[in-house]
């Protein structure tokens, strides 16, 4: 089994995961902005990246290679579309896992237009073979393609035109160092604020046709977890809470009881969430515990506790991972509303973590 399939495909099933599924895909194709101007969010990125398309423009040379880190759903993909919109060119698309073997890459990379947009998402989980040829095409434009086996083998050198290469990963660090030296341009997406969330949340109600107000626009920022993906996937499902409970107007009032159904909290925390915190809590008083015990307790596998549920919640400052186990940290009492137990400070390493 492969772990990383299975965590994806739990991300994806959860409304406050950040993975897209295929309704996600089809939103998104509508909603997503055409260009830089019209790109919330990002400024930093926003502003080096408008930099670099304005002067590969004005040389009339293709932009230089970009590199995109960060968590799923923060707008890689779209500022993938907008690179290439910008500069006027096609776009190709393909990801990581696609490419297993350097053939592969060297079909796509043979059939690219000059000054033709390669979107490469996942980059990290390419084959080694493909990497080691797209380390060439990259710097040089050019492959080396091997034509029969053994003694016999003989390697015919294929110029390539001028492309862009946008590559995407939400595990900068597994790249190795000399495919990330390659990449003219990097960047690492942040997650979004409430209020920058908020303009998201209204842009998309806008193209939706749904009449929402600035409480329930707030009300939803609050839960959708930095992630813009996760905004738009709240405020379609509270759009179908209004529709068929209410007037069709989104209010905070409104907002809060759909998410409420859907098991989303104030914080954000869904389902899984809770239930990791609720066991930590309740059944081992706060940790320190490990983690195969805990996802026992969960009912669910390692992973997904550890690649799913762990993240915001580390992120949120409600759980800390230590060399003894997961230990939950005040805010987690007070988020569950639960009092820690007098053990909980004294006897079982918090006192060390949190000071109390």
């Amino acid at each position: 089994m492969n772990w990383d399939d299975t965590s994806d495909a739990t991300a994806s099933e959860r409304l406050v995961g950040a993975s897209a599924d295929r309704e996600d895909q089809a939103v998104e194709a509508a909603l997503r902005p055409k260009d830089l101007d019209e790109f919330i969010g990002q400024e930093k990125v926003r502003e080096q990246l408008d930099l670099v398309l304005r002067a590969a423009r004005a040389r009339g040379a293709t932009a230089d290679h970009v590199l995109l880190s960060g968590a799923p759903g923060l707008g890689k993909t779209t500022l993938s579309m907008i690179i290439a919109a910008e500069m006027n060119a096609p776009i190709r698309i393909t990801s990581g896992p696609a490419i297993q073997h350097a053939g592969d890459l060297a079909a796509i990379l043979s059939s690219l237009q000059e000054g033709e947009v390669l979107f490469l998402d996942e980059i990290h989980r390419m084959s080694r073979p493909a990497e080691e040829m797209l380390y060439m095409a990259m710097e040089d434009f050019r492959v080396d393609v091997i034509v029969g086996k053994g003694p016999g083998a003989t390697a015919i050198p294929l110029e390539l035109p001028p492309f862009t290469l946008v590559g995407a990963t939400t595990r900068a660090g597994l790249l190795p160092p000399p495919l990330r030296d390659r990449f003219g341009f990097t960047a690492h997406m942040e997650f979004y604020e409430p209020a920058e969330l908020e303009r998201v949340i209204h842009r998309s109600a806008n193209l939706l046709d749904v009449e929402i107000g600035s409480d329930g626009a707030t009300e939803i920022a609050g839960r959708s977890r930095g992630t813009p993906r996760i905004a738009n996937r709240l405020l379609r499902r509270v759009r179908d809470y209004a529709q068929v409970r209410a007037d069709g107007v989104i209010t905070r009032d409104i907002a809060a009881a759909a998410l409420k159904v859907y098991e989303v909290d104030a914080r954000g925390l869904d389902r899984l969430d809770r239930g990791v915190l609720e066991a930590l809590l309740k059944l081992f008083g706060g940790g320190p515990v490990g983690l195969s015990t805990l996802a026992v307790a969960v009912g669910e596998e390692r992973e997904t506790v550890e690649e799913v549920a762990e993240p915001f919640l580390v992120r949120e400052g409600l759980l800390a991972r230590t060399p003894r186990g997961r230990v939950a940290t005040p805010a987690a009492w007070a988020h569950l509303g639960l009092t820690p137990p007098r053990s909980a400070s004294t006897g079982n390493g918090q006192q060390d973590l949190f000071g109390t």
